[in-house]
């Protein structure tokens, strides 16, 4: 798999052997060091949690509205189930195919890591602003009057009798939900990729956009899947494509390079790790040149004020091994 070299990237670090980083070997201390980020991962699973159980705000609707809320209450074409296996498992199951070719253990961690963060935060934003915003769903009316009987107050707002799950669900169209994941989950994915396959390395291969491309394209047809559907308004689904894009172009860049960077096929603490390692062995060479430049002899003085000279031990080492013909 050519598309996933990275021999450019090495230049800087010619003449430098650099250490394996698998998660045998190094897995323990990357999770360590990013404990905090985990944790903080786990606060907004729970932030999740309350923010999907909490009632969202009942919008006033009024029979004069039920003009653009009166389409067909249908099945989802992508059901929520579906969501998480190819916005979460999918691009996992990437960065491991990506793991077992370059044994890279930062490149894993950070990845994974940014993608939990890039579709919790978006989940966060969507749930938030969807109950603050309560706008109704184009099929609202079905989920409100089942059996077509029409009820309103003195105020001329809606007065439901259908399943109050389902009406509750009927005021969170703004901003959809599929959309905002779809993007948080695949756009990290194509962040990711297009760095792995230096797709912007300015020599034309328009074919490795196509692969970006197509990435962006599942997600937005997800979006087109959730009008057709009449769970959304096409606002709800371009608002949710954005919040998802911006959200995993943000949690990416916290790990990786730009994809357009020399350095995009790989995340920071990747090459901080071969700076310290190439930092290491310089450090060594110098040591090892500061050895050959010890003098030979050295002044020595006896109790009776006699002056003779002696090799010192270091270069006595060294001496050696040239004479053995180790240098």
């Amino acid at each position: 798999m050519a598309c996933f070299s990275s021999s450019s990237g090495f230049q800087r670090f010619q003449g430098v052997d650099p250490p394996a980083h698998t998660i045998r070997s190094h897995g323990a201390n990357v999770a360590k060091h990013h404990l905090l980020d985990w944790l903080i991962l786990l606060i907004l699973v729970v932030l999740e949690v309350i923010l999907v159980s909490v009632h969202p705000f009942y919008r006033y609707v009024g029979k004069d509205m039920m003009t653009d809320l009166r389409f067909p209450f249908k099945d989802n074409t992508v059901p929520v189930w579906s969501v998480p296996l190819y916005a979460v498992i999918l691009p996992v199951l990437i960065f491991l195919i990506v793991y077992i070719r370059r044994r890279d253990v930062y490149d894993l961690h950070h990845a994974v890591l940014g993608l939990l963060f890039s579709v919790l935060i978006t989940a966060i934003i969507t749930d938030a602003i969807k109950n603050g915003v309560g706008r109704p769903r184009p099929n609202f009316f079905w989920r409100c009057f089942p059996d077509g009987i029409e009820a309103y107050d003195g105020t001329g707002n809606v007065i439901c009798h259908g399943k109050e799950s389902e009406i509750r669900e009927g005021h969170k169209s703004f901003p959809s939900g599929h959309t905002s994941w779809s993007f948080a989950g695949l756009g990290f994915l194509a962040f990711y990729i297009s760095g792995k396959i230096q797709a912007f390395d300015g020599r034309g291969h328009v074919a490795k956009l196509c692969l970006v491309f197509l990435l962006l394209l599942g997600a937005a047809l997800v979006g087109v899947s959730r009008v057709d559907d009449y769970w959304h308004h096409w606002q709800d689904v371009f608002a949710g494509a954005i919040i998802g894009l911006v959200v995993s172009g943000l949690c990416y860049l916290q790990f990786f390079p730009p994809p357009y960077s020399g350095n995009g096929w790989g995340p920071y603490a990747y090459f901080k790790a071969h700076e310290e390692h190439h930092a290491r062995a310089n450090a060594t060479a110098r040591s090892a040149a500061i050895v050959d430049d010890v003098p030979m002899e050295e002044e020595q003085t006896t109790p009776n004020g006699d002056t003779y000279f002696v090799r010192t031990p270091l270069h006595n080492q060294t001496y050696d091994q040239m004479e053995m013909g180790a240098r």
